[in-house]
């Protein structure tokens, strides 16, 4: 199982799904070994999953970093087939003699595992957490704006990603958005797409909510302060929302550069909290409702499904992944992107509206069931199952018209 992101290195959710995943490899009774880049070469067992960390085969891994342009340009060339990649992940796969490579988003270890695979006879499973393989900053955003297409720079910088996707056997997506996304623009185009969601490690609440009446109507936000997440859109709609309405917002999570310093200024001084980097399980109880306000196609949304595993409602945009965790009406809202007024409204109603809110708690609850880590792995060793059997039928074949 490949990663490009592993903890203790955590930056986002990604790191976070990555090891569930292999958890759930690890609980269904399967021979896991996690391959991660680092620093330095060595073998470890990660809160019980066994974890080889391997020197960068780039230039360098940790892209959260600044690094010179002109080393950022040869990272992302070596992204789309690097012949060290390559060489690891044959080391690896004579070592390890697995049945399959579940490879985890894919950068750094790179779009050669696939080659290497393919060569060693192993089938390929691939995850996708992003549109890195579509976008140079993996966002498909171009100057604030979601860009509907691929732009022309991006095709030509990853032509290589997109010629070894054919590789992959198995697409899996914790949405169908970004499993079209990807197959739509001529990516994988040999592998059969999955929709796999993250997973939660249960539910923590026991009864759906009920509405404050002894104090203000608290709203939520947990993520980045960044333009992506729509931090500013969130900024505006609190702004906007009338001293009078008796609503609270409490803000999670961190941003250091002169936007989220500014944006963080426009919300009302009286009626916020800035929590800093809080812990859901800290952070959730606090609140009544979360707004996930993101102006970007994500791939998921993990915020959502762990707010519905403590009875609270979500309102988010109406587009990406994290869209398809929220069934308007019934768990929560969905507010068109980057509209600050439309937010405004859909917060001041559910403050005043103890009726609905209640309902969305119901709703939030009886959603978290769906995201449980028994269902999600049911999910995964199905699809890859499937591979396994898919893969050795074509094996099969290949042997009879050999034969012939």
């Amino acid at each position: 199982m490949p990663c490009a992101a592993f903890p203790p290195v955590v930056n986002g959710g990604g790191p976070i799904s990555s090891f569930i995943l292999a958890q759930l490899l690890v609980d269904a009774g399967h021979d896991v070994r996690v391959v991660h880049v680092g620093d330095e070469d060595r073998h470890e067992i990660y809160e019980g999953v066994p974890v080889h960390r391997i020197k960068s085969p780039n230039i360098y891994w940790n892209y959260y970093t600044p690094q010179p342009a002109w080393q950022k340009m040869i990272w992302h060339a070596l992204e789309n087939g690097n012949p060290r990649a390559y060489v690891a992940m044959r080391r690896e796969i004579a070592d390890f003699k697995p049945d399959i490579m579940l490879t985890v988003s894919i950068e750094n270890i790179n779009v050669a595992s696939w080659a290497a695979a393919r060569t060693a006879g192993i089938p390929v499973a691939h995850t996708v957490f992003s549109t890195f393989m579509m976008c140079w900053h993996a966002t498909m955003q171009r100057n604030g704006s979601n860009c509907s297409r691929q732009c022309t720079s991006c095709w030509l910088t990853s032509l290589g990603r997109r010629a070894l996707s054919r590789f992959v056997d198995t697409l899996l997506g914790e949405s169908h958005d970004i499993l079209k996304r990807h197959i739509d623009e001529g990516y994988f185009p040999n592998a059969v797409p999955y929709r796999i969601p993250a997973a939660i490690d249960g539910v923590h609440a026991e009864e759906p909510r009920r509405f404050p009446r002894n104090r203000p109507f608290r709203v939520g936000f947990l993520g980045v302060h960044n333009r992506f997440k729509g931090f500013g859109t969130l900024a505006e709609a609190a702004r906007l929302t009338s001293p009078d309405s008796n609503i609270e917002f409490y803000i999670a999570g961190t941003g250091h550069d002169a936007f989220a310093e500014t944006t963080r200024r426009q919300f009302p001084a009286e009626r916020t909290n800035f929590l800093g980097w809080t812990s859901p399980e800290t952070f959730f109880p606090e609140i009544d409702v979360l707004v996930y306000p993101t102006i970007g196609r994500e791939a998921f949304g993990r915020a959502s499904i762990e707010a519905f595993s403590y009875a609270i409602p979500v309102i988010s945009t109406s587009i990406g992944g994290v869209a398809e965790n929220i069934t308007d009406g019934v768990n929560g809202f969905h507010t068109p992107p980057d509209d600050p007024e439309a937010l405004r409204a859909r917060i001041e109603m559910l403050a005043k509206d103890p009726q609905t809110y209640e309902r969305l708690s119901e709703g939030a609850l009886a959603s978290a069931s769906e995201y449980l880590k028994p269902h999600v792995s049911g999910l995964l060793c199905a699809a890859l199952h499937d591979t396994l059997d898919r893969h050795n039928s074509r094996a099969s074949r290949d042997l009879v018209e050999a034969a012939r």
